[in-house]
């Protein structure tokens, strides 16, 4: 049986229906381990098949070091199970293993790899008990978002940094509920006003957000390179089924302390999710599977290293990703994990999509099975690959159905880096780009116009995300406003965006946001964001800098300034009023190449071009001169120029037009 969502167009199973209705029972089956409770107790489960003896480990509180152990019996293929009586819901538990195998330490805990939820502590070893969660939910009727990926505007954000600031005026800053609070200027009110309809979260699954204190030599690895010895971002997952719980109404980071002691972040994500769908915003997670915490208890560790790691010769990790180690993707146990897990978060948690960290280091064969696996469930899920790791061939990706980012639209747009590697909006090409790269870029990248993909849908265009500088900020620096490594001596003078920059800008989102391909911005890319390192009471030398990779900064650094957005409101309404546009002009998101004349121009540096017989598309990446115009027969209306998007103008033109430097417009011929 096959059901039909009408108001979206979503074919799901009556199967996945059912799970949708909150059965505990179902909710269980779709597991291979873990906890499963009944009307009776609780089943446990864990794959270990090199250990000699496991014990299920119960404990009364969260902060106990020793509870009560159940000796678990072991299957021909590994698997270790146990059932306990008149045990449920609320139940922490976790596993210790014996062994000649060198991974199973028996003076360790370690908690459940398939834990529902998790309750950590506070400290670099993130010390951890499993909890038995109800995952029961009233979803209240709400399903996956089908929004073609042609269409997509995605928003690139970290669930704190959104709400966190003072400005945000927000009664829970930071936190799960905080995002989906109307009555403040973040979180899920600016995403309705701007019009975005899908969100990029920063990666939320439970991970090591505390790291190896800074110059300490009492531990295991002596830090010289973190001075907040913290990780922000959220790229060290530990537990690939559990809600980080930091972002909970009960998180804290006081050192020592313990985060999840209840459970809440799992009805609390799924409050999220359901709020962004009310608004017909699609929620995309950003998962790490190719490497793990690197200084944590890690389950995988002490379960079996050679299952879960790619190891050398010797058995040293192998890491390609940069953070210590890779996971063994192509492992049958690792595999099997990820797979399930993207299914548990679709299923569970409705996830209308995902963005795969590191692509390129999970094996071709298991992106295979997810794409194919989770299309089975959700014919629309959104599939986007970071395309790096270990070699770089974004085109594989989509030869697989895959879309992936960018980075030539990135690199040919604004440039490589600020300092020698400059782009169009500048006036420049960068490498080996040109005007021939710019009509390519514009029209999707596609493979028979010499690009990397199949389809535009698979080509994720954006001009900044949560790497490296912001887009504001690489302009600040390439136009010589701001010396790189130089402290910044008025922040309210830096944030304003005017002039040549507002220019460049506007320049840059005009192109962005009438290119065919998946749209994305990341977050206060829309006024031009600056980050600059906060003072704190940490000893960073680089306060005041501006800061090109802040991953490690819980502080306003990271935190957007909602001030911002009204100091640079004119910016703002510009992104507004060309997503408005998008979305209402299928020709701008649904066009072929042959949808397309190019214009011969003037200039050296800028690009034009008559799209579907009705639009006429100008941008000039010229520095000094203006782009004069001999237009088209007809007459012609004024959509947008270097000021504003005016949908409703009534300015009429039909002879000449000049395009100041650094500028575009869209016309349209009136019928």
């Amino acid at each position: 049986m096959i059901t039909k969502n009408i108001s979206r167009g979503l074919f799901v199973s009556s199967f996945f229906l059912t799970l949708f209705s909150g059965c505990n029972k179902m909710e269980n089956t779709h597991l291979s381990y873990g906890a499963f409770v009944d009307n009776n107790g609780a089943e446990f489960r864990l794959l270990a098949p090199k250990a000699e003896k496991v014990y299920l480990v119960i404990f009364e509180k969260y902060t106990d070091k020793t509870g009560k152990e159940y000796l678990m019996n072991k299957t021909e293929e590994g698997v270790w199970h146990q059932r306990i009586e008149n045990t449920g819901y609320g139940t922490l538990y976790g596993y210790r293993l014996e062994g000649e195998y060198p991974g199973n330490n028996p003076s360790v805990i370690v908690a459940d790899p398939y834990s529902k939820a998790a309750v950590t502590q506070n400290t670099y070893s993130h010390v951890a008990k499993s909890l038995v969660i109800n995952t029961s939910y009233d979803w209240e009727g709400d399903q996956w978002m089908a929004i073609d990926g042609r269409d997509l505007i995605i928003y690139e954000m970290h669930v704190r940094d959104m709400t966190a600031h003072s400005s945000a005026e927000s009664k829970l800053p930071g936190s799960y509920r905080g995002l989906i609070d109307s009555a403040q200027k973040g979180g899920i009110a600016h995403l309705k006003d701007m019009g975005i309809n899908a969100v990029q979260i920063l990666p939320v699954q439970d991970f090591a957000n505390v790291e190896v204190p800074y110059k300490d030599d009492t531990t295991p690895v002596y830090n010289t390179w973190n001075p907040y010895a913290r990780n922000h971002w959220g790229y060290m997952t530990t537990f690939f089924f559990a809600p980080e719980t930091y972002y909970a109404t009960d998180g804290t980071n006081a050192p020592g302390e313990w985060n999840g002691t209840d459970g809440r972040a799992v009805k609390e994500f799924k409050d999220v999710v359901k709020a962004l769908h009310r608004e017909d915003i699609a929620v995309i997670m950003d998962v790490v599977y190719n490497h793990v915490s690197n200084y944590d208890f890690h389950p995988f560790k002490y379960i079996d290293r050679e299952m879960y790691f790619r190891l050398d010769k010797e058995g040293n990790y192998i890491a390609h990703s940069g953070c210590g180690n890779d996971t063994q993707t192509e492992h049958p146990a690792m595999r099997q994990l990820i797979l399930e897990s993207v299914k548990y978060w679709m299923m569970e948690y409705h996830i209308d999509g995902f963005r795969f960290d590191l692509g390129n280091l999970i094996d071709a064969k298991t992106r295979d099975l997810i794409i194919a696996e989770l299309k089975t469930i959700n014919p629309n899920v959104i599939i986007l690959a970071e395309p790096w790791g270990n070699g770089y061939d974004p085109s594989g990706f989509s030869d697989m159905g895959w879309a992936s980012f960018n980075d030539q639209f990135r690199n040919g747009v604004k440039g490589q880096n600020p300092k020698d590697a400059l782009g169009f909006i500048f006036g420049k090409w960068q490498g080996d780009n040109s005007r021939k790269s710019l009509r390519r870029f514009v029209t999707g990248s596609l493979r028979k116009s010499g690009g990397q993909y199949v389809e535009t849908a698979h080509s994720v265009n954006y001009l900044e995300s949560h790497d490296d500088h912001t887009f504001g900020d690489f302009i600040r620096i390439g136009t010589n406003q701001v010396k790189n490594g130089e402290p910044i001596k008025s922040r309210e003078q830096n944030a304003q965006i005017t002039g040549k920059q507002l220019a460049m800008n506007k320049l840059g989102a005009l192109y962005l946001l009438t290119s065919q391909g998946i749209t994305f911005i990341h977050q206060g890319q829309e006024w031009g964001r600056s980050k600059i390192i906060a003072k704190t009471d940490v000893p960073d030398t680089h306060v005041g800098q501006i800061d090109h990779n802040s991953y490690e900064k819980d502080n306003e650094t990271n935190w957007l300034n909602w001030n911002e957005k009204d100091t640079n409101r004119e910016l703002v309404d510009y992104y507004r009023g060309l997503i408005q546009l998008r979305k209402i002009t299928s020709e701008f998101r649904n066009s072929t190449p042959e949808d397309f004349t190019f214009l011969p121009m003037a200039n050296n540096v800028a690009v034009g071009y008559l799209l579907a017989d009705k639009f006429l598309v100008y941008m000039n990446g010229d520095q000094e001169a203006p782009l004069k115009i001999a237009l088209p027969k007809g007459d012609w209306k004024i959509l947008v120029d270097e000021h504003r998007v005016k949908s409703d103008s009534d300015i009429i033109i039909n002879h000449t037009l000049s395009i100041p430097p650094i500028s575009g417009v869209i016309l349209k011929k009136m019928d």
